[in-house]
């Protein structure tokens, strides 16, 4: 039996921490009320992708906020502590209104997460204010931005406060891709020009060609039947997947990254969608049944059994 064989048969399974030892330090000190203890891995944290992943992470902890308004009242002037706050309002912000389209989410779902997302851009705004250089802040305003649809410009200023700050930052870029798809307001001609120019400006093996197969995603999310099927096939856009992995995943300089099972799930998921079976064998072999709940969620509530699915359906 051939290595990949061996690999293919482990069973498909969710990490809570994505396979990542720092953002499981995070989230066991948030879930455990330590503050002391994030504070210090915050603060040694790189303020750019760095701290906005593990602020991130932690601002997911159910519960963060029944406890984490007495740390803020214990350090007002903290930069950190505002920023930890804004983001888990944000966060719990989306909990309220759900991921349902806006005609399925009720009126008091949406009072809520609008209070919610109103506090949070006060805190983030804040810690802005005192840590200029951060670009964290500017990436959770995205967020919050467009729950309180602030509309196109004002988005894009908040993207750009951010990848100022860090070029290649690709929370920053995913954030924006979305803001401007076709269900956020967007359309799918400017979704697609933005993710392709952004992975032309990335360096090699950067992180940003991702952003050219999330958007064929989301574009085959809006269609329905056989023309869903047949998105991904076209020959055009499968020629697009492989460039974007060329360019990214594929580059010798690509590497293992913080976050890159997300990343390889995205392309495992659209080149098998797209009937390349064995590009997507290759990185399912990779990933060696690491699944992430995006983006499998598109297609199954069990992202698990979504990534068994079309994986056993490109061979392995």
């Amino acid at each position: 039996m051939g290595l990949f064989g061996r690999f293919s048969r482990t069973a498909p399974r969710l990490d809570a921490d994505g396979w990542d030892p720092e953002l499981a330090r995070v989230r066991a000190a948030a879930t455990d009320r330590k503050w002391p203890a994030m504070r210090a891995q915050l603060s040694e944290a790189d303020p750019g992708t760095q701290l906005s992943r593990l602020v991130g992470h932690a601002a997911d902890v159910t519960g963060l906020e029944k406890w984490f308004d007495q740390v803020v009242a214990a350090e007002p002037d903290s930069a950190l502590t505002l920023l930890v706050s804004g983001a888990r309002r944000v966060s719990w912000g989306w909990e309220a209104r759900t991921a349902l389209r806006a005609q399925h989410v009720s009126r008091e779902q949406f009072r809520t997460f609008h209070e919610r997302l109103r506090l949070a851009e006060e805190q983030l705004y804040a810690a802005a204010e005192r840590e200029p250089e951060w670009v964290a802040p500017w990436y959770f305003l995205q967020m919050s931005g467009r729950g309180l649809e602030v509309g196109q410009e004002v988005a894009r200023r908040r993207f750009e406060a951010a990848v100022r700050r860090a070029p290649r930052h690709l929370g920053a870029h995913q954030q924006q891709l979305q803001q401007i798809c076709a269900k956020w307001g967007g359309s799918h001609e400017e979704m697609h020009a933005f993710a392709r120019a952004a992975m032309l400006d990335d360096v090699p093996g950067g992180p940003l060609g991702s952003l050219v197969a999330i958007a064929h995603l989301e574009h085959r999310g809006e269609l329905d039947g056989a023309e869903e099927a047949a998105y991904l096939r076209a020959p055009e856009v499968v020629a697009s997947l492989h460039e974007a992995a060329d360019r990214s995943i594929r580059h010798p300089s690509y590497g293992r990254p913080p976050g890159w099972t997300h990343t390889y799930n995205v392309f495992a998921m659209a080149f098998a969608l797209a009937g390349e079976k064995k590009a997507a064998a290759e990185l399912f072999d990779t990933l060696d049944g690491r699944v992430t709940e995006f983006p499998w969620q598109y297609i199954d509530g069990d992202a698990a059994r979504a990534f068994r699915t079309w994986r056993a359906r490109s061979g392995r």
